[in-house]
């Protein structure tokens, strides 16, 4: 192998290595960091983070992201600041995260820094008042009847929100009743929707996102049920299900009453009959 060779493929190998430390810190950051932050689409729960490095330095910026509850602790004043404006709320360490790690999210918010629209700008979700039409499209993908484009589960299968009809849904996540007061509105509802951050929404929305489109009508969906579902969703559930169970066992109770009636007719007949033989010989 010559030389121009030789560089080329050095050449190749470090162009596919920076783009796959690239992706990497880009799946890294979607997963751990989208929920709280955008890079240029305005606060969440966490500050927006296009030009951090222009309000602090590099420097900073890993010691803070290695380890954000130790330098709390430590009475760093503008750690103290962010977290007044996230109304208490401390950034947790992140499982996972060192410091080449670090250096590549740091690369990584940057470079979207510098684009007119980054791919972590979050979705933008109008002001404007939600239709009917839009609540109705967000009960649907919440029920299933809509299948969810990326192929993920549908939300009833482990939460449920007060209106729905039927048992209410799933009990391994909580009722979303309230989620869109808990997260704050439209904004952090939906960031929270585009890069779910639990341990148990994460492993599966990670290979199954939700869509941009499919975000705002599920938006639509629990701001009307914040704004309208007074009584919570779970104890409406249990109404249905003990009313169903009560249902089903007296169904059961009349089944059985007429199967052994009938049985124990037909046994006492033979005994009657097996008794009076007896008697006669």
């Amino acid at each position: 192998m010559t030389k121009p060779q030789i560089f080329l493929s050095i050449l190749i190998i470090a162009t596919l290595s920076g783009a796959a430390r690239a992706q990497e810190a880009a799946d890294f950051f979607h997963q751990n960091c989208a929920s709280c932050h955008t890079i240029g689409g305005g606060r969440l729960t966490g500050p927006d983070l296009q030009g951090v490095e222009e309000r602090r330095d590099r420097r900073w910026l890993t010691n803070f992201m290695l380890d954000p509850p130790a330098m709390l602790v430590s009475g760093d004043p503008y750690v103290l600041e962010m977290q007044q404006e996230a109304r208490g709320v401390v950034m947790p360490k992140i499982a996972g995260l060192d410091l080449a790690r670090a250096e590549a999210l740091l690369d990584l918010i940057q470079v979207e820094g510098t684009k007119p629209d980054s791919r972590f700008k979050g979705v933008q979700i109008s002001d404007q008042p939600f239709t009917a039409a839009d609540i109705a499209s967000g009960e649907a993908l919440f029920l299933g009847v809509q299948r969810l484009a990326n192929g993920g589960p549908a939300c009833v299968s482990c939460h449920t929100v007060s209106g729905i009809q039927g048992l209410g849904g799933g009990r391994l996540g909580p009722d979303l009743t309230k989620v869109f007061e808990r997260l704050q509105g439209r904004k952090g509802l939906s960031a929270w929707l585009f890069a779910p951050a639990t341990i148990t929404m994460q492993p599966v929305f990670r290979a199954h996102p939700l869509t941009p489109e499919e975000i705002p009508p599920l938006v639509a969906l629990f701001e009307n049920a914040a704004q309208g579902g007074a009584q919570q969703a779970s104890s409406v559930g249990l109404v249905y299900f003990f009313l169903l169970a009560l249902g089903g066992t007296c169904l059961a109770l009349v089944f059985f009453e007429t199967a052994w009636k009938h049985r124990l007719r037909t046994v006492r007949q033979a005994l009657v009959l097996r008794s009076r033989r007896g008697k006669t010989i």
